[in-house]
């Protein structure tokens, strides 16, 4: 039975869709703006089933945040504080070892690290807290750091980016997270986030690592005062850096959550939103090998949900996630191995356990 579209603007992507070939940026605007949600899903699930067949990943892992003090002010942000906020918070290598090994039964294979850019942390902290993890926690991935706490250890240190990269990965640091990317169009990222680093160096950063053979992940911040062809802008620009590099892993678009930020009269991004963001996201980066619904994000309903709308990854099982919660994301903060399969299972997906770079999968047994 063929599918029917509700908007005729979308057939024409259908064929597009199966033969794998690019969209445009037209086309981008076009799949954000239609009214045919349910048609934009449908071509995404078309590429997802394509790149991805009836697979959706998770990973057992634990997400580590050593400071919410942070030298900048982003207004899309509820999480970073100065030193003499109440809420403050710094942690010790040691407290940070400590918090490393708390769920190690649950044979945690990655730790997630970011945090706030602390004013008075030397970069050799980062080096130390790196190394102390790799030597503690060797058979564990270490995906730690934005591009945003690269530039700024680059700063800080005197030391090149890939100089900094360099030391990191030495001494154990395996891959870079996505976030700091928000939305590179300078209109709205003078507007949330002026201070911070900037589009081309946040991309530079990612193309020095994967220069260096590290792998990294890449993320978009949407539902605030961003426009429709400024998400698809940010979508093309990641798009073309893969075409040159091919070291992006997996694109995790993110919902803007407003509460506690000066943005908190600006509206939550509605799950039809959700849906959309990671179907188009699919449908643009074609040499993308996943997409990722963040659980903690989007609720674990929308997560299940977007194993229909183009996503192949519901991330992991996290434990102490403490940056969305801060803009009063409500959901749990830890989600058990097999609840996570159960979601999976129920919407019809075959569980993968996977690494942080997808190379040791195993197939979950019934």
């Amino acid at each position: 039975m063929l599918f029917e579209f509700q908007d005729p603007v979308l057939k024409p992507m259908e064929e597009k869709a199966r033969a794998g070939e690019r969209l445009s940026f037209e086309d981008g605007v076009a799949l954000f703006n239609s009214p045919d949600l349910m048609g934009v899903g449908y071509l995404a699930n078309l590429v997802r089933e394509r790149i991805n067949g009836n697979q959706t990943f998770f990973i057992n892992n634990r997400h580590i945040n050593p400071t919410n003090i942070c030298v900048y002010n982003c207004r899309f942000c509820a999480f970073g504080v100065k030193a003499d906020d109440p809420l403050a918070y710094e942690k010790s290598l040691e407290e940070i070892f400590d918090d490393a090994g708390k769920y190690m039964e649950g044979k945690v294979s990655e730790f997630h690290i970011v945090g706030g850019l602390h004013p008075d942390y030397p970069f050799q902290f980062y080096v130390d807290m790196v190394e102390g993890l790799h030597e503690r926690f060797p058979k564990v991935h270490i995906q730690a750091f934005t591009a945003v706490e690269i530039h700024f250890f680059s700063k800080i240190s005197g030391l090149s980016i890939r100089e900094v990269l360099r030391k990191l990965r030495d001494v154990g640091l395996g891959s870079l997270p996505g976030g700091g990317a928000e939305i590179f169009a300078d209109r709205v990222r003078n507007k949330i986030c002026g201070e911070k680093s900037s589009a081309k160096e946040w991309l530079n950063v990612h193309e020095t690592a994967h220069s260096l053979e590290m792998k990294t992940n890449a993320t978009m911040l949407y539902g605030h005062i961003e426009t429709a062809e400024e998400r698809v802008d940010h979508l093309v620009r990641l798009r073309e850096l893969q075409d040159r590099t091919g070291g992006f892993v997996t694109f995790i678009p993110l919902a803007f959550h407003p509460e506690n930020t000066p943005l908190e009269k600006l509206p939550s991004a509605t799950g039809q939103m959700d849906l959309r963001a990671l179907a188009v996201s699919r449908l643009m980066l074609d040499n993308f090998p996943h997409i990722k619904a963040f659980w903690i994000m989007v609720t674990p309903k929308i997560a299940q949900l977007s194993q229909c709308f183009g996503s192949d990854d519901m991330d992991g099982t996290v434990v102490e996630e403490k940056i969305i919660h801060a803009a009063g994301a409500a959901t749990d903060q830890i989600f058990h191995k097999n609840t996570i399969i159960d979601m999976i299972r129920e919407t019809g997906r075959i569980p993968m356990e996977r690494d942080t770079i997808y190379e040791c999968l195993e197939e979950v047994s019934v």
